[in-house]
């Protein structure tokens, strides 16, 4: 048995036309599994979905477009996904957002609720849509990609962070609520991963050197390497794996 194999496995994850979540996807068709690409624009998802199903010869992808500030299009993501697969074995909640960068007390309501709501309330969202056919089925993982964010403070973007460490309670909570149905739930928090989301932080060489000089590894990371843990906590070899927060961050935290 390959403890990573997906095969016949559905994931569905959002934000995942770009960076971490398009890593995610790939890697784990690549590993068997169908998958749904969904972020907010129809034709981003339709190219990665159609990369994918070249890559592989036959379709196992499927474009869904959902903004997960609603919930009735997140309602709308996942009926699409069963109309399609019938199932969802494994729920990825990647899309995050942060508009605000700045000190803390400074942050307007509206960006602060806008954090709150895309980086925790739709991940509960989505749990909820989910859960019911897990628990029917005794089997599921939920993944949310978190932030070492969540671990620490920060001067200017204390509001993600504060929803980066809700995400891993999130995440607890769930594990405890629906471990006995044999349901898993995780989060992956990253470090600096060079991605759109963070281009900020490594665009520039001697910004990237700040960023990384406090980190073991003394580099950036790569969307494969968070996709790498994805796959790991989405197969058997995470099967005995729940509540946990697993760190990639080239030993920044440490």
């Amino acid at each position: 048995m390959n403890l990573f194999d997906l095969t016949d496995k559905v994931a569905l994850v959002t934000g995942s036309t770009k960076g971490i979540g398009e890593a995610i996807v790939h890697r784990f068709a690549e590993h068997g599994a169908k998958v749904v690409v969904s972020s907010r624009k129809a034709d981003a998802c339709e190219k990665v979905a159609n990369d994918i199903n070249k890559e592989r010869g036959k379709e196992v992808a499927i474009p869904v477009a959902c903004n997960i500030n609603y919930k009735e299009q997140i309602e709308n993501l996942v009926k699409q996904t069963r109309a399609k697969w019938g199932r969802i074995d494994v729920l990825v909640c990647n899309a995050a957002l942060n508009p605000y960068y700045g000190p803390q007390m400074g942050i307007p309501d509206e960006a602060f609720d806008k954090i709150m709501g895309a980086n925790i309330k739709s991940n509960h969202w989505l749990s909820q849509q989910v859960l019911p056919e897990m628990v029917e089925r005794k089997d599921g993982s939920i993944i949310i990609v978190s932030s070492i964010g969540g671990l620490r403070g920060s001067p200017v973007i204390g509001a993600y962070c504060i929803s980066k460490a809700a995400d891993m309670q999130l995440a607890r909570n769930i594990a405890v609520e629906y471990g006995p149905h044999n349901i898993r739930a995780n989060c992956i928090a990253p470090g600096l991963i060079k991605t759109d989301f963070a281009k900020a932080l490594w665009e520039n060489p001697e910004t990237l050197k700040r960023s990384t000089s406090g980190a073991p590894l003394r580099r950036i990371g790569e969307p494969d390497e968070i996709a790498g843990a994805a796959v790991f906590l989405a197969s058997k070899a995470g099967s005995f794996t729940t509540g946990q927060t697993i760190v990639c961050d080239g030993g920044a935290t440490i």
